[in-house]
């Protein structure tokens, strides 16, 4: 099949990457004239394992296709899918501006049957403001349709999440509509999930939001157990044999980040409120997890005593492991914390560093380093923010030589505190148990 990708950002570049690899014919286009370029040279603007490599594959085959040009993208299509960002506004609803020009260029070059599929998160009710869009500025007066398929894509493992999804969604109004989007997922051989456009909008933010409502839930309960001496990852582990809950998104840790859970979660909490519903269960989520941030710099200061001028290592930037996206990550707003106390900082992730340089480096105190051993050299502390794999063999006598004082806060629960404190560390995860449980009459 013929199918356009407007928008060749994350989603767009991985959908039509893998769409390219199923034997459909894909355009990607984007108005970035730079990124075009750099994609066309074999270049790729993010990181994601295992991307650069499909994309050169599909390139040679002829099979994928970047563009700048709108216009031939959509002429040369049956079926077109929209992938512009849909960032947050200051009161947290969707900025959906970009929704709105891209409808508008598709509308001028609508010129037979097209089949427009809103792929970016949007809220509710987005497919019927595509549809008055394209209608309204179409020249032609073609036939066309909206549909709704959201993506589930995880960042480090998108590709293997395309290839074998848990389920695939459509939001569809036709038989005709229907039938093309079963006919371009078939080759996966899934669940798909068959509803109308706004089941579809909706089941996209209840997703996200149920899942950072797992996450804070788990990052609550492990500072019941720092109280009681009780150890979160125990706990986690007998909750996650219960196939009612399962294990997946009950690991504490120092907060969720990213592009998706944050932003979605505030999105859904301004689509109910305008609906007139009172969403509290989901602000208390958002809470829980700004709270986790600050509950960290308060580990850091209580180990260390004060924080001001002491140095410290940080380990991982990113959001998460296998990616270098940091919007949102913990780790960023946990070191402005840490600088604004007058902290030295010395962080490293594998992949992470110059989009944190254009981040932080603008007046702070921060040095970024070559690896975990340079960034412990002189630490009065380390912390783990990242559970990058290359951070689970660790060299800790290298590591306890180089430091000030010997003091680990492991904010993604990566290590034995048993052996850490047996070698000397001063060692705090999230959730791990101080000691003696607190008593109260």
């Amino acid at each position: 099949m013929k199918i356009a990708i407007v928008g060749s950002g994350y989603v767009g570049l991985v959908t039509g990457t893998c769409f390219s690899d199923l034997g459909n014919e894909v355009i990607c286009a984007d108005s970035d004239n730079d990124k075009v370029e750099l994609l066309k040279r074999g270049g790729v603007p993010i990181y994601e394992p295992g991307l650069a490599e499909l994309i050169s594959k599909n390139v040679k085959s002829g099979r994928l296709s970047f563009t700048t040009d709108i216009r031939k993208a959509v002429a040369l299509s049956e079926v077109v899918f929209i992938c512009v960002g849909t960032p947050p506004k200051e009161d947290g609803s969707a900025d959906l501006t970009g929704i709105e020009k891209v409808s508008k260029d598709i509308a001028e070059h609508v010129d037979s049957y097209k089949l427009i599929v809103e792929k970016s998160t949007v809220p509710v009710e987005t497919g019927e403001w595509v549809r008055r869009t394209i209608g309204k500025f179409s020249k032609s007066g073609s036939e066309f349709e909206i549909a709704s398929n959201p993506e589930f894509l995880r960042e480090g493992s998108a590709i293997s999440d395309f290839i074998n999804p848990d389920r695939v969604v459509i939001g569809v109004e036709s038989k005709r509509a229907e039938k093309l989007l079963k006919e371009i997922y078939e080759p996966l051989n899934t669940n798909i999930v068959v509803t109308n456009i706004k089941g579809a909008e909706i089941i996209k933010h209840a997703s996200n939001s149920f899942l950072a409502t797992k996450i804070s839930f788990i990052n609550a309960l492990s500072n019941i157990c720092e109280r009681t001496g009780a150890d979160i990852e125990q706990v986690a582990e007998g909750i996650g044999y219960d196939s009612r809950i399962n294990k997946h998104f009950l690991k504490a840790g120092i907060g969720f980040g990213g592009s998706c859970f944050p932003k979605d979660l505030k999105a859904f909490i301004h689509i109910s409120q305008n609906l007139g519903y009172d969403f509290g269960l989901l602000k208390e989520v958002e809470r829980i997890n700004e709270e986790q941030k600050a509950l960290a710099v308060e580990k850091i200061r209580r180990m260390l005593w004060n924080i001001s001028e002491k140095v410290i290592g940080v380990w991982g930037l990113a959001f998460k492991p296998n990616t270098d996206d940091i919007r949102s990550a913990p780790a960023l707003e946990i070191i402005e914390r840490l600088l604004d106390e007058g902290a030295r900082v010395r962080a490293y992730d594998p992949v992470a560093m110059d989009n944190s340089k254009k981040q932080l480096t603008s007046g702070k105190n921060i040095e970024f380093c070559s690896d975990i051993y340079d960034a412990a050299e002189n630490a009065d502390c380390i912390v783990v923010m990242t559970e990058w794999n290359e951070f689970k063999e660790v060299d800790w006598d290298r590591v306890k030589d180089a430091m000030t004082q010997p003091v680990l806060l492991d904010g993604r629960n990566m290590y034995d505190p048993v052996k850490l404190r047996e070698m000397g560390f001063t060692y705090e995860g999230i959730g791990r148990g101080r000691g003696e449980p607190v008593l109260s009459l």
